[in-house]
């Protein structure tokens, strides 16, 4: 059974779409009818609002999910009401959402919901934890590359990337850009001395000394970077290590490469999340001899493909799954096709 086996290895999993109807809810509800066939306590919530019958921006027609007995699932007050089956609540959150609070509860029968779970990394993370006292021993939890810090691998210890035709209409095109997400999903970690050193740093830039300790460059953001007067260049120079708590994008890494040689300079992102680049810019970063690499990594586990697009167009899947393998290391499936 593709990628069960796999599942079940970690205490939490995020399915990750790389656009809105690439497969990312059709995925969940593989994985949840595969995993209620095991011996294994299932918990699932969402990033936002799922289990919609139709998309909100396009109309299109969108599978709702099924939760089977005895699964645990977290959601907002307002779509606990309209759940499909009977549950027994087992907690309910103190923190608020824009949707009322999160419900957790158990399935004591199968049937339709709508999930809306945590929509901010710290909750989630609390989610997930309170899942696992429930006796859960692994979490679904329903992500996205448009809801980046949610979907951070600093909180799902793997992920499933759903991609398809919505991603792109020409399969090379649609390839290389899957291909480029999973080369940022693959980026080697920074090690477990920087992992400690500076996972409480939240925001800023750093430059590490070469006795690994960090110094504030006193800039919060790389969208603060207008000129070479706005850092302590002589700082950036000095350090062949930068910590970017927040956002990496082409300005930032333009700007490195303007200080001169980075042949052996390495820049550190939390997770590959926070990694706002396009191709080109991180490709001339790479070539000048620039390193990128995370806090937080994740174990991409597989790639599925939905050929068919809100559009109405439809890819050829087999040679979409063939191309993909060629390209990708990772197991790719059309799960309509299993």
């Amino acid at each position: 059974m593709p990628f069960i086996s796999e599942i079940l290895k970690y205490g939490s999993v995020a399915i990750v779409g790389t656009e809105k109807n690439t497969g990312k809810t059709e995925c969940l509800n593989y994985i949840l009818s595969k995993l209620h066939k095991r011996n294994t306590s299932v918990a699932v919530t969402s990033i936002g609002v799922d289990g919609e019958s139709a998309d909100r921006i396009t109309g299109t027609s969108k599978p709702e999910i099924t939760v089977f007995e005895d699964m645990i699932f977290v959601t907002s007050e307002k779509h606990f009401r309209l759940k499909m089956l009977t549950a027994e609540m087992l907690n309910i959150s103190a923190e608020r959402t824009s949707l009322g609070r999160l419900v957790t509860a158990k399935a004591k029968t199968g049937g339709k919901v709508l999930l809306s779970g945590p929509a901010n990394t710290a909750l989630l993370q609390k989610i997930i934890k309170q899942n696992a006292l429930f006796g859960a021993d692994i979490t679904i939890v329903d992500g996205a590359l448009s809801r980046m810090s949610p979907a951070s691998p600093g909180v799902a210890q793997a992920m499933i990337l759903a991609t398809g035709a919505a991603f792109s209409a020409n399969i090379r095109q649609l390839v290389q850009k899957t291909k480029f997400v999973c080369k940022l999903v693959s980026l080697e970690h920074a090690g477990k001395h920087a992992q400690t050193l500076l996972a409480d740093i939240n925001k800023g830039l750093y430059g590490i000394d070469e006795n690994g300790e960090p110094h504030s460059l006193n800039i919060e953001s790389a969208f603060m970077l207008t000129s070479p007067e706005t850092v302590k260049t002589e700082c950036l120079r000095s350090c062949k290590t930068l910590f970017v708590a927040g956002v990496v994008n082409d300005k930032l890494l333009n700007f490195i490469r303007m200080q001169g040689s980075i042949d052996g300079f390495t820049l550190i992102a939390k997770d590959f999340t926070k990694i706002f680049v396009t191709p080109e810019i991180y490709s001339s970063f790479l070539k000048k001899g620039g390193c990128i690499k995370v806090l937080h990594k994740t174990s991409l586990i597989a790639v599925t493909v939905n050929p068919v697009s809100p559009q109405g167009y439809t890819l050829d899947t087999k040679m979409l799954q063939q191309t993909l393998r060629q390209n990708l290391d990772f197991p790719v499936y059309d799960l309509r096709q299993l």
